[in-house]
């Protein structure tokens, strides 16, 4: 397993790019980029310090009423320019990804890469769609119209799962409507933040407009949530840190998108396609090593269907093939870190106490040792209010359970805090509209799970937060809405003045 990206000499600038320029971070504090699929460290940087975080908020702030005032078809085609250099340079970011998250290099060459280039032109297309609500005589005596004007400097943080796509997901939506932005991303994965933001300079989008700082989330972060001259965050992650932010972000009073955890039922009744149901799960619960808020990682199948699910679903998933991520032929690549590895782990080996692990449930030895491995795991037997069903383990972990009645199953999909993604497995369209009406969720997939499309929105119910990225959507989060009105009567002593002052 080799180094498959040059690193070094491409950010030898540091890892903070403020202004249009790579510079090293001033904590006087050093992070290490490492492959979780070796251990070995691939770049170590200087983190971002408070004093790098105002650098770059005054950096996005100085650009933004040149980029605010841009026609949106300026935007539009800045943005089109950087969708071609994203797909010219389509390789380098699949390395990237690959190396600094695990990934398959499959899954980054055809789902994160490509779905962040067709990210990027469809917003694109939507900076020129930000019309408000046609004017209009609504009160007789004026004519209103509405305006959607961009807020400010957006401060973001991104996670670690999907860097490159969650680093678009918060910059395009943003920029798109006339922002600028500070985007911090997770410090295991900047590599595929500084590129894109590098990306956008290449496409002529002015400096300052996209800036990265990398950091600590308790320094550079808190930072940034709380700056003065940041007027809007998005965030996405886990939502015990989802809430801290809130707690920041609301001393200013600033506008809030909360993009948090997930629990995603995957509910089968009784007349699914059994084999279309397993393949599925799968699917579902294994992509990016589950490291995935919306994956799979409760399935409610209906008693008749369940042991047969459960049987065919280890059957499946004990011919998922570990390895090299750099490898076309690997299935399943590392967790993220040891950390995260062993976090998951310790939920698989506190529920042998209490369930059964059917497959899985261990690190693979051998060539793999070395790396951040687990082997896709399936759990039985498990109850409702126990810790495999409620918590988000983020790991490569599908817990099954059965239920009687379509009450029953539509009532445990809900029983969590969290309600991002859902699915429901029926060839029965009465029942799967009823699942889709009745599961609170962001999202509902009927007989799939996990697709996602650019022109489509995003978020979640409960605790998986508020607000939506992706889609024209978007824009609610990132657009002030102005009202603006006309007196038509040109009447100096108004009618309505009768009310405040004189006779009529």
């Amino acid at each position: 397993m080799g180094n498959r990206f040059q690193v070094t000499d491409r950010f030898a600038g540091g890892a903070q790019y403020i202004g249009g320029r790579l510079r090293p971070g001033t904590s006087g504090r050093t992070h290490s980029v490492v492959d979780p699929a070796t251990g070995e460290s691939v770049y170590t940087y200087a983190l971002a310090s408070t004093a790098d975080v105002d650098e770059a908020v005054a950096a996005a702030k100085a650009a933004f009423p040149g980029w605010a005032a841009a026609t949106p078809g300026e935007r539009s085609g800045a943005l089109h320019r950087l969708a071609a250099v994203l797909a010219e340079q389509a390789e380098d970011f699949a390395l990237a990804e690959s190396l600094q998250c695990g990934k398959p290099i499959r899954l980054t060459t055809e789902f994160d890469v490509p779905g962040t280039i067709d990210n990027t032109a469809f917003f694109a297309g939507a900076a020129r769609h930000l019309q408000g609500q046609s004017a209009g005589e609504y009160s007789g005596d004026h004519t209103s119209y509405v305006r959607r004007e961009p807020i400010g400097v957006v401060g973001s943080i991104a996670p670690w799962n999907y860097p490159l796509q969650m680093a678009a997901w918060k910059i395009l939506p943003a920029i798109a409507a006339g922002n600028t932005i500070v985007l911090k991303p997770a410090e295991l994965t900047p590599l595929t933040s500084l590129m894109f933001a590098q990306a956008a300079k290449e496409a002529g989008i002015p400096d300052g407009v996209v800036n990265i700082v990398t950091g600590s989330g308790r320094e550079a972060g808190e930072h940034l949530v709380g700056h003065p001259d940041v007027a809007m965050t998005s965030f996405t992650g886990s939502t015990p840190v989802g809430k801290r932010v809130a707690e920041v972000a609301t001393a200013t009073v600033k506008r809030l998108h909360l993009e948090l955890g997930g629990k995603a039922p995957f509910v089968v009744f009784d007349d699914a396609d059994l084999e279309a149901a397993a393949h599925g799960a799968v699917a579902a619960s294994l992509i990016n090593t589950g490291q995935d808020c919306t994956a799979a990682t409760r399935a409610y199948v209906q008693r008749p269907l369940f042991d047969a699910f459960v049987a065919r679903v280890a059957e499946l998933m004990e011919t998922v093939r570990l390895g090299d991520p750099a490898d076309p032929a690997t299935d399943l690549g590392p967790l993220v870190s040891h950390v995260q590895r062993d976090r998951v782990a310790g939920f698989v080996e506190r529920a042998r106490g209490y369930a059964t692990v059917v497959t899985g449930g261990e690190a693979p030895g051998g060539e793999l040792e070395n790396g951040a491995y687990y082997r896709p795991t399936l759990i039985t037997g498990a109850a409702q209010d126990s810790e495999v069903v409620q918590s988000e383990i983020f790991g490569p972990v599908l817990v099954a359970l059965p239920f009687d009645t379509d009450d029953e199953g539509i009532r445990l999909a809900n029983d969590t805090p969290y309600g991002l993604a859902a699915s429901a497995w029926s060839r029965d369209v009465y029942r799967a509209n009823r699942a889709t009406r009745e599961i609170k969720a962001g999202c509902v997939w009927v007989n799939d799970h996990i697709p996602i499309i650019s022109e489509m929105p995003h978020g979640g119910y409960k605790a998986s937060g508020y607000g939506k990225d992706m889609s024209s959507y978007s824009f609610e989060e990132y657009t002030q809405v102005k009202h603006v009105m006309f007196d038509n009567t040109a009447v100096a002593a108004k009618d309505w003045h009768r009310t405040i002052f004189g006779d009529r």
